[in-house]
């Protein structure tokens, strides 16, 4: 079968942490939650799945990775609404390193 223009290999797909590959039931079997937690990190805005034609949520690794982590703050006692909060924070903080990191290897070049 050829594949279309602009859509994605297979090993595109695989290598893209943010490709939707894990639907409801395998993310929360994966990360040894129930379904009702990954609705509620949806409801309080840390993670948006993708919705597959049938309306089926979907996760990428990227956000399973959020939702592991804001399970660790919830174990620990940190209410679920503060456990995003720390979470989106923390994300900000690492990709404004990132873009910190960037810029100043290209003035040091």
């Amino acid at each position: 079968m050829a594949q279309q223009p602009g859509t994605p290999s297979t090993t595109d797909k695989l290598d893209d942490e943010d490709y939707p590959a894990y639907s409801m039931g395998m993310a929360a079997e994966t990360l040894g939650v129930t379904p009702a937690f990954l609705r509620a990190l949806g409801a309080a805005k840390l993670i948006e799945p993708l919705r597959s034609e049938g309306g089926h949520r979907r996760f990428s690794r990227y956000q399973l990775r959020l939702a592991q982590r804001a399970r660790e703050l919830v174990d620990e006692g940190t209410a679920l609404e503060a456990a995003c909060r720390i979470i989106i924070l923390e994300d900000q903080l690492a990709e404004a390193l990132r873009i910190n990191a960037q810029l100043k290897q290209q003035i040091d070049d």
